[in-house]
This record gives C-alpha cells, sequence and structure tokens, in this order.
C-alpha cells in the first residue's frame, strides 16, 4: 500500500503532462486505483471460516479498509478547507488574484520584495492559484532562478499560519490545534524562517552569478 500510494502520487504530474487534463482528475484516478487495490487485497485476508465459526459475533467479519477510513476523516476540517479553496477559486475566476498581482508588481518594484509578499499571502490564500498568478506576473524563461524562489515562498509562506495549508488544516482537526495558539507560539518562529530561508537563497543566487 505505501508503494502504490506513493507511485499514485508521482503518477499525478505525468498523467497531467500526457492528457494535458486537470490535476485533480489524475489525483481521482490515483485514488481510485488505491481504493480498489484496498479493497481487493483486504477481501484476500478475509476467511469465512472465521464467519462461521464466530456466527453471531459482529466483532469478527469483513470490514472494508475504504468505509473505516472514511469514517474517521475529519469532516469539519474538510469543509473548512474547502471553503477556503471555493473562496479562493471565486477570487481567481473573477480576475482578482491576477489583477492583485499586477497590482503588487507595479507598486513594487523589487522583484524579490514582491515573491516574498507573495509568500505572506499564501499564508491565507491557498498556494496553487497564488503560483498561477505569479505564472502571468513575470516572463522569466522556465530555468530563471525566479520560479525557485516563487516556489519557495509559496510553499514555506504557508506555514505561518495554519489554515495555510492542507496538513495545518487538517491538523487542526486531528490534534485539535487553536488558530489562536498557532497564531501565538508557532507563527513567530515560521515568519523569521521563513525571512531568514528568503535571505539565505538571495546571497546563494547572487554569489553563484
Amino acid at each position: 500500500m505505501l508503494y502504490l500510494g506513493l507511485g499514485a502520487i508521482i503518477f499525478v504530474p505525468i498523467f497531467k503532462t500526457i492528457t494535458h487534463l486537470p490535476p485533480y482528475v489524475g489525483m481521482m484516478l490515483s485514488l481510485a486505483v488505491v481504493g480498489i487495490f484496498a479493497e481487493i487485497h483486504s477481501r484476500t485476508q478475509f476467511s469465512l471460516s472465521n464467519v462461521v465459526e464466530n456466527d453471531g459475533d459482529d466483532a469478527i467479519g469483513f470490514h472494508s479498509p475504504v468505509h473505516k477510513s472514511l469514517s474517521r476523516i475529519e469532516m469539519p476540517s474538510v469543509l473548512f478547507f474547502f471553503g477556503i479553496l471555493m473562496a479562493v477559486a471565486a477570487l481567481e475566476s473573477l480576475g482578482l488574484l491576477f489583477i492583485g498581482a499586477e497590482a503588487l508588481k507595479a507598486v513594487v518594484p523589487n522583484i524579490d520584495i514582491v515573491v516574498m509578499a507573495l509568500g505572506v499571502g499564501s499564508a491565507v490564500i491557498d498556494n496553487v492559484p497564488l503560483v498561477a498568478a505569479s505564472m502571468g506576473m513575470f516572463n522569466d524563461p522556465i530555468d530563471s532562478h525566479l520560479w525557485h524562489f516563487v516556489a519557495y515562498s509559496a510553499g514555506t509562506g504557508g506555514s505561518m499560519l495554519i489554515i495555510g495549508s492542507a496538513a495545518g488544516v487538517v491538523a487542526m482537526g486531528m490534534e485539535k490545534i487553536n488558530f489562536m495558539w498557532y497564531l501565538k507560539n508557532i507563527a513567530w518562529l515560521a515568519a523569521i524562517g521563513f525571512v531568514t530561508g528568503a535571505i539565505a537563497f538571495m546571497l546563494i543566487r547572487n554569489l553563484t552569478f
């Protein structure tokens, strides 16, 4: 299951490159394959003799691993995350993200500061549409260090708030982490790490070129 899950994750960008379909299609296909394999594998471990010998005992029997996994989902966290994604998608569909990104680029002439501002924004807005907006802002070549900096800022800046990443939202539900507690105790440490890493990236880039 571990190898199949890792392979399914790697399969998503390959599927996107070959078919040019949205990434979520590849994700759903991978999830379906993993779910089917889990059902088939669990049924091969199911012994009918155990059920016959323990007739009347509901504790022993076949239970779908997919149903068991779904029953452990933190629905409030999922709905919260879906709400954020829907709000960001609405801003993206209206073009407000691209307009804001272009306005930011016009106000701040320094590209490094603009990219770091995008990283700060990813603490509130999901990094996927934020990076999409940055793709419309810059015309640098694919191998430019700018895109490395954008990837670092969008990925790391989201940790400054617990709602800035899917993992943080899931952790809120599973570990019962309070938003204000994270803001008081973790956010400032994540901010220091983000700024320190950005400065180190710029120094290494300037020394290299």
